[in-house]
Order: C-alpha cells, then structure tokens, then sequence
C-alpha cells in the first residue's frame, strides 16, 4: 500500500472516529433527554379531596382529566361514599336523579366509573383512576339509616373533567388484583398484613363494587349484612373503603390499604338490574383471614 494512499486512509478512519464519538454523545443525549421525558411522563396522579357529611359533598367542581386519586374523608357520623357516574349524551344530575326513581337497570347514559367506597365515619379511603374528559356526578347512594339513599338528601355534587395537557401519569403499579363478575370476586394472591395497592376490574354483565369490612372479633359477614338492614348498636365491624360501583368494560380502579391480622369481608351492595336485590344476596361476598 502506498504511503499516500495510507494516510489518506487513516484520515478517513479519524474523521470517522470522530464522527462515531460524536453520534455516541448525541444518542447518549437523546437517551438523557429521553429519559428525562419518560421521567416527565411517568409523574403522580392527580391528588383530589372531598369530605362527606350528613349529606352534602364538599370539593372541587373541575379537575383535569388523567390518572386522578380520590381521597375521601368521611366527616359525618354515617356511612358515605363517592360515586363517580359519568353523564353522556349532555344528561344532567336531575336526569340522573330522576332516572333513580325507577326501579331497573340503570340508562347507558348514566357510567359507573368507580371512586373511593365507603369508610368508617372520621374514617379515610381512596381510589385510583383514569378520568376522561367529560361531565360527572359525584353522588351517595348509602342507604343507612332509613333506607333513603343520600344522593336524594342532597349528596350530588356535578364535577366537569376538563382536557390536560401535562404529561400523562402513570396508573398505581399494584401488588394483587381483585377481578369482580357476576356474583363473585377472585384474587390474583391472597392477601397479607400490611399495605397493599389493590386493582379492581369488572368482568362481569353488571356494575358491581368492592366495599372491604375488618370484621370484629367473633363476627361474621352476616352480622354485617344484618346491621346494614337494621343498624342497631354498635357495627359488626369496621368499613376500610374500597371501589365504588364500576360498569363492565371500564378501566380498572385501584385502591390503597394498610391491613392487620384479623376476619375480613369483600361485599358488593350494588342493586341487581334483574330483580333489585344486592348482589350480596345472590353470593356476592368473599371471606377472608389475614394472619
């Protein structure tokens, strides 16, 4: 090889060494800056407060649409909860209202997305979901005491889901996954003492819900389906929250709990849309004992 040629060669090898080194940072800087984006992308849901009372909800009228965590603090000295419903096809919470009154399943208008289920009274319970843009109700649909659900005392509060244009959160990564269907719940791995981030998801034909009670020592689940019909002394045992009614096809709604040992019950309330009886009545509960 002649001399020229070789130097002509190994200029060639630097420029391409220098271009190589050069790609490299500039693909090293895009990885950084595209971590930098996944990072970005990868940010919290959104945290909303409401408190219940006997009966009125008090929190915000708008919020962005995304992954949102509902925390729910329960300020009376009944049971509530905070069910999400979105409205379609421009319904409003009067249509909803009215709609109620009717014995029956509920109109495709009306979408049960979840929320935070009910906890103790002084009590908290959250819930974890992807909210799309659109209009909501928040309402109560407890009936005790009186056997009134309190969305007819007053516990609708209208809440408008407006587009976002931040990065998109990502959903709570949990750690079991309750899968509801008509009428039973199953649990990807049993349950354990201490925190958990349960995702609920529906299979089932019918909105269905998880309501987590503690049950006291000596009690069973029937003693707690016996208070709820007639709620005198003192509670069979303790209401944790859960995820309120969620249509089939949604997307799933988590949750987050701390447990301890002890008997502990999953009881879905929600009405059939066949006959009108809780779904706990054709089978809809799940013991279980965490030791």
């Amino acid at each position: 090889m002649a001399v020229g040629t070789w130097t002509r060669s190994v200029g060639v090898v630097s420029v391409f060494a220098f271009a190589a080194a050069a790609c490299a940072k500039s693909e090293q800087k895009a990885a950084s800056d595209s971590g930098a984006v996944q990072q970005a992308a990868a940010a919290s849901p959104t945290v909303v407060n409401f408190q219940a009372k006997d009966f009125a909800f008090t929190g915000p009228d708008t919020i962005s649409a995304g992954e949102t965590t509902i925390d729910l603090t329960n300020q009376g000295p009944s049971l509530h909860h905070v069910q999400l419903v979105r409205l379609d096809s421009g319904k409003t919470a009067a249509d909803l209202q009215a709609a109620m009154k009717h014995p029956g399943p509920m109109p495709a208008w009306a979408v049960f997305v979840g929320g935070p289920n009910a906890p103790d009274p002084g009590a908290q319970s959250n819930a974890t979901m992807k909210l799309d843009p659109g209009h909501y109700v928040v309402v109560c649909l407890v009936d005790q005491p009186g056997g009134v659900p309190h969305m007819m005392k007053g516990m609708v509060h209208p809440l408008t889901v407006v587009a976002s244009s931040a990065p998109a959160a990502a959903a709570p990564n949990p750690d079991v996954t309750v899968t509801m269907k008509d009428y039973g719940y199953t649990l990807s791995t049993p349950l354990t003492a201490g925190h958990h981030v349960i995702a609920v998801s529906n299979v089932g034909t019918q909105p269905h819900e998880v309501e987590l009670v503690k049950l006291d020592s000596g009690k069973t689940t029937q003693d707690v389906l016996k208070f709820m019909v007639n709620p005198n002394g003192p509670p069979p045992g303790h209401a944790l929250g859960g995820v309120d009614a969620l249509a089939p096809g949604q997307s799933p709604v988590s949750f987050s709990a701390d447990l301890t040992p002890g008997n502990y019950s999953l009881i879905c309330f929600v009405p059939d849309a066949k006959d009108g009886k809780p779904h706990f009545m054709h089978g809809m509960m799940h013991d279980l004992t965490i030791n």
